[in-house]
């Protein structure tokens, strides 16, 4: 079985565009992960809290962050995708998040092959009601578990979600 963490390119123009490998879906509650040494996507756990993901969220291939994990990424769409679904996405925007004391950042991207979303292109173009939607979820969505808690840092533009690819492709080479 492939490894589509270690064996598929960050995206055909990283970090321009990239591919999003989908664990979790939106509407879910179900928190996937993708299990780099299986290689699987693998139920870690149901979220306790009554939140469900605002968009598909998953793992940018070949990528390595500060949290000692793959680069998180959102791909907003209309309807969700499934686990393992690997979307080729345009970054957008970054959150920056603290996650358990933990650096952990969410680069938001919209889907390349989706003509809904290709107005959206920096994060002045992301409507603010989406934007509170997934700082509200990720505010909250660990408030029923056992000392976890998440912090929202603030929304920062497509050149930051840029960087914090390379960062996290350079880290990836660096460390593999």
């Amino acid at each position: 079985m492939t490894n589509l963490w270690k064996t598929l390119e960050t995206g055909p123009d990283a970090p321009e565009t990239i591919h999003a490998v989908v664990e979790c879906l939106k509407g879910d509650r179900n928190k996937y992960e993708y299990d780099k040494d299986i290689p699987a996507v693998v139920l870690d756990r149901v979220l306790h809290s009554n939140v469900h993901y605002p968009s598909d969220y998953g793992f940018i291939p070949r990528t390595w962050y500060d949290d000692d994990d793959p680069l998180d990424v959102l791909v907003l769409v209309k309807d969700q995708t499934f686990p393992g679904c690997v979307v080729e996405a345009r970054p957008v925007a970054l959150m920056k998040m603290d996650d358990s004391g933990e650096q952990d950042d969410k680069v938001i991207a919209v889907p390349t092959e989706d003509p809904r979303y290709d107005h959206i292109e920096d994060l002045a173009d992301l409507p603010q009601q989406k934007q509170d939607e997934i700082t509200e979820f990720f505010s909250t969505y660990k408030n029923l578990e056992d000392g976890k808690e998440a912090e929202i840092l603030g929304w920062e533009d497509k050149q930051a979600a840029v960087d914090a690819i390379e960062h996290s492709q350079e880290l990836y080479d660096e460390k593999f």
